[in-house]
């Protein structure tokens, strides 16, 4: 019942007007920094360990600005879900890097697009995947109506989903060897054996492997890409990764991975999921997210 509620009101929220669910979204992000909940507090931690050259001060206001955010992204994305690409084509303020993207698009050794959880990357797939042939992984999430509407809204657009299983990896594979697109949000806990402990921001955390995977195994090109969110819609940014990243040693390509993630994040710090627990596993087995007493 909870969630038939949840996934209820998240669907009247595709019915407000982008400029009035924003608001509505700063309003909750005010609220939850007020309240101390649990986002600010581990965006705080994770601020803290990743500027620990910014003042005290400096680090509070950004994780007040990113509590904004968080509310701005809670409110929109319903809207992105349930809208046509007709109305998100309008909505798209710029694009930055376009001759780089359509460069990869038009190659045939297929793009594998890096998405942080930066800006609303959601948009990214649902604007691209009727301008080229689009693979991506999706994992549902544990409230199955809310699943189901988001699988529909990504494939409506023309995106073909797979597992996030070695089926789905492999899947991926043949559609980059087929000159095709897939995206891959590099940023998450990676499963058990399927990433290695390099720096993030100067902090050691588990990173996956699997975008260095895709492009040693397929010959891909590489781009990173972000939806950044703009008064009236986003701005789209397709930058090019280090060359690093095409590296075969593993440490030094999936190390170039994290530097470009950061090297993204920086166009806009405080639209970054700074919420999630990125550190929560530590090679000394510290427990860095624990409150103090």
């Amino acid at each position: 019942m909870k969630n038939s509620i949840l996934v209820l009101l998240l669907r009247s929220f595709a019915f407000l007007p982008l400029r009035l669910s924003r608001a509505l979204g700063r309003g909750v992000g005010r609220l939850i920094y007020a309240l101390k909940l649990t986002p600010v507090h581990v965006s705080r931690v994770n601020l803290q360990l990743c500027y620990p050259e910014l003042s005290p001060d400096a680090i509070e206001q950004l994780c007040q600005q990113r509590m904004l955010q968080l509310g701005q992204a809670f409110f929109e994305t319903p809207r992105v879900w349930s809208s046509s690409n007709a109305w998100l084509q309008t909505k798209i303020l710029s694009v930055e890097g376009m001759d780089l993207l359509q460069e990869s698009l038009a190659d045939d050794l297929g793009t594998l697009l890096i998405v942080p959880h930066l800006g609303n990357w959601e948009v990214i797939g649902l604007w691209l995947s009727p301008q080229t042939k689009m693979t991506s992984l999706y994992e549902p999430p544990k409230i199955p109506p809310l699943g189901r509407w988001i699988k529909a809204s990504r494939e409506k657009s023309g995106a073909t989903l797979v597992p996030t299983d070695v089926r789905g990896v492999a899947a991926l594979i043949k559609a980059l060897k087929r000159g095709e697109t897939t995206a891959i949000l590099p940023d998450q806990q990676p499963a058990q054996n399927s990433g290695i402990v390099v720096p993030f921001m100067g902090v050691p955390v588990p990173t996956m492997t699997l975008v260095t995977n895709l492009i040693n195994r397929s010959g891909s090109r590489a781009i990173l890409a972000t939806a950044l969110r703009e008064p009236g819609g986003w701005r789209l940014h397709f930058l090019p990764v280090s060359d690093a990243l095409y590296s075969e040693d593993q440490v030094t390509a999936v190390s170039a991975l994290n530097d470009d993630v950061a090297r993204i994040v920086a166009l806009a710090p405080e639209q970054y999921q700074w919420e999630y627990k990125r550190f929560r596993v530590q090679p000394d087995g510290r427990k860095i997210y624990a409150k103090n007493p």
